[in-house]
This record gives structure tokens, C-alpha cells and sequence, in this order.
């Protein structure tokens, strides 16, 4: 036993990368030093992954290759009609919204635009890099600014959001992966939306540690509130400022910047999950299933550089080019610079270098 008086200093090495992360100290027991070490292997005769970063990780958003799916036969799918009823009704909104884009003033096209973005970085820079990543850290008011942009986006409160995208980390691509791209493209792009979850989905999201999330007193006054913001923010708010401020109709300003830009959100956000799972090249990890993808890079607003994502999920900018082709990147930079925003983590030009020169495919062109 380790004498509680005692600290001992470990320097975790990988000896394939040469990469040393920041000493940890350990006190009663070694394995809470390795969960906080970022390893990410994918097969059980897989080198250790020389990204380990200890202060950098999360052990939540860490691939589990210990996990088996279950033999047998699957679960059966059991439809959401409710589900499967809201979002017909919203995409034919949204065709409705097309029909009338060409009628909508500037003002109401700029104003769409705005929706657009806040709601995006709700997810892009808020439920995702912030909340599930813990990439960087933000002030109480950014965290404000961020937790009504989610609420704008309407895509499931942050602290549900956050935890089914550690669970997609910590077991992509299987049973317990919400969105398991190896279902098909429909499943998941939105399919997974219209059936109830697999049972190791709900049983994995209920084994992770969360406590950050319920720490954070923004998370759940959002969560304790989510339906009256959601009413508020992703449809009453983008109706009635260009109705009431600049006299747009209301049945231009509820489907244009309402119904088709929260359609447009959604389906960029889905693209992640579904077209950057599939279509892409994979220079960092030739061995998973993400890709990166320009067409998604676009839609998301910088998050469709997504097998450089899935090798280094702490990175905040979830990109080896910086601010190219995203604008959450951006932002965040920004936010930094404003002093909203600080500890943004990185990942190492070496440490990619190294990456790609033993998992990825090194003469593939990058985005």
C-alpha cells in the first residue's frame, strides 16, 4: 500500500511517439492516474495510442475496446410515433419555408442567418467542445451565451446531449453507440431519433461520471427549463423579432427564419453523424470509420474534420488547420481573446505527425 503521506510522481511515455504528458500524482491508488490518461486503442493487439495527455482527458469520451455487443438476436426496433409524426411535420414546415424564402425581406434573410449561427455554436461550441469534451474552459456569461444558443438549436437539453456524445465516443460504432453509423446512413442521420434507444445504450449512459455536468449550475437550470427556452427560443424568438420590428409576415418570419432554420440546424448536425461516419478520407486513423468531410466541415461550421476528432477528442479546435473551413474554431479564438474563454487544449504538431506516421494514411490529401 502506498503510504498516504507519500506522493509519487509518474511520467506516463509512449514509447512509439515519444510523448511525455504532464506528471500525475498518486496517492492511493494507480488507476485513477491511468482513467486521466488518454489512451485510445482500438484492438486488443494495438500498441498503446501515443496521445496520452493526462490533463487533457476525460476518460468518458475515451474508446472502450472492451466492450462486446451482445450475441444473439437484436432487440427488436420499437417506432416513436410521436417522433416519427413532429419531424414530418417539421420538414414539410421547412419545404413550406423554401416555398416562401424568395418573399422574405433582407432584413429577415439576415436575421435567418443570425439564427442560424447561434443555434449551431449552441451545439458546436457549447454541447460539444465545452460541455462533452471539456476542451476549453468558458465563463459564466459565454456559458449563458452558449446554453440559449442550445436551446435555440432544439437537440435535447446539454446535459443529455453532452452524455449520449461521450457514450458515442466511448463506444462508437456498436450496440451502444446512439447513432451507430453501421446501422445505415438513415439510422444515423435521423433514424435513431424515431426509435427507442438500444438497451446498452441506456445502460452505458447511466454508468458514465457526470458529475461536471450536474456541477455546472448553467447545465441544469437549462435542463430544469428546457421546454419553456425551447419555446421561447428556437420559435417564438426568431418569429417575432422580424414581425414585430421590421414588419415581416408572420407566416414568412415563423417558416423561414423558424421552422426552415431549425430544419437546416438539425440536419447539419446530423450529417456529423451520419455522412462524416462514411464519405471521406481518414489520414489520422485509417482504422475507425470517421472521415474528414468538407461538405460537413461547411454545414456544421467546422465540424466535419471528424477522424482527426475521434483520434483527438480533447483537442478544442477538433482540427489540425485551426480556424480553415471553422467557425467554431473561430469563435472560440475570439472568445479567448475577449477573455470569455481560456485553456483551449491542443494537440501537438509532433503528436500528429506521429499519429499519422503509425495509424493513418499519410499520402492522403487533408481538407
Amino acid at each position: 500500500a502506498v503510504p498516504s503521506s507519500l506522493s509519487v510522481r509518474i511520467t506516463l511515455r509512449s514509447a512509439s511517439d515519444g510523448i511525455t504528458p504532464s506528471p500525475c500524482s498518486v496517492r492511493a491508488v494507480l488507476p485513477r492516474c491511468r482513467n486521466m490518461t488518454e489512451t485510445r486503442t482500438r484492438r486488443a493487439d494495438k500498441q498503446q495510442n501515443g496521445d496520452a495527455m493526462a490533463e487533457t482527458s476525460t476518460v468518458d469520451d475515451v474508446f472502450d475496446d472492451t466492450y462486446r455487443e451482445k450475441e444473439g438476436k437484436k432487440p427488436p426496433r420499437i417506432l416513436v410515433w410521436r417522433n416519427i409524426i413532429l419531424m414530418g411535420l417539421l420538414h414539410i414546415g421547412a419545404l413550406y419555408g423554401l416555398v416562401l424564402f424568395p418573399s422574405a425581406s433582407w432584413l429577415t434573410l439576415g436575421w435567418t442567418a443570425v439564427c442560424y449561427m447561434i443555434s449551431a455554436l449552441g451545439v458546436t461550441a457549447g454541447a460539444h467542445r465545452l460541455w462533452s469534451h471539456r476542451s476549453y474552459k468558458a465563463s459564466f456569461p459565454l456559458r449563458v451565451f452558449l446554453a440559449l444558443g442550445n436551446s435555440m438549436a432544439f437537440q435535447n437539453d446539454i446535459y443529455e446531449w453532452a452524455r449520449d456524445h461521450r457514450v458515442h465516443h466511448k463506444y462508437s460504432e456498436t450496440d451502444a453507440d446512439p447513432h451507430n453509423a453501421k446501422r445505415g446512413f438513415f439510422f444515423s442521420h435521423v433514424g435513431w431519433l424515431l426509435v427507442r434507444k438500444h438497451p446498452d445504450v441506456i445502460e452505458k449512459g447511466q454508468k458514465l461520471e457526470l458529475g461536471d455536468l450536474r456541477a455546472d449550475r448553467v447545465v441544469m437550470f437549462q435542463r430544469r427549463h428546457y421546454k419553456l427556452s425551447v419555446v421561447l427560443l428556437c420559435f417564438l424568438v426568431p418569429t417575432l423579432v422580424p414581425w414585430y420590428f421590421w414588419g415581416e409576415s408572420l407566416a414568412v418570419a415563423y417558416f423561414v427564419p423558424g421552422l426552415l432554420r431549425y430544419t437546416l440546424v438539425l440536419n447539419a448536425s446530423w450529417l456529423v453523424n451520419s455522412a462524416a461516419h462514411m464519405w471521406g478520407n481518414r489520414p489520422y486513423d485509417k482504422t475507425i470509420n470517421p472521415r474528414e468531410n468538407l461538405i460537413v466541415a461547411i454545414s456544421a461550421i467546422g465540424e466535419g474534420f471528424h477522424n482527426y476528432h475521434h483520434t483527438f477528442p480533447f483537442d478544442y479546435a477538433t482540427s489540425e488547420f485551426g480556424c480553415k473551413i471553422n467557425i467554431t474554431t473561430a469563435f472560440i479564438n475570439l472568445m479567448c481573446f475577449l477573455g470569455l474563454a481560456k485553456d483551449r487544449k491542443r494537440v501537438s504538431r509532433d503528436m500528429i505527425a506521429a499519429r499519422i506516421q503509425r495509424t493513418g494514411v499519410a499520402q492522403q490529401k487533408h481538407i
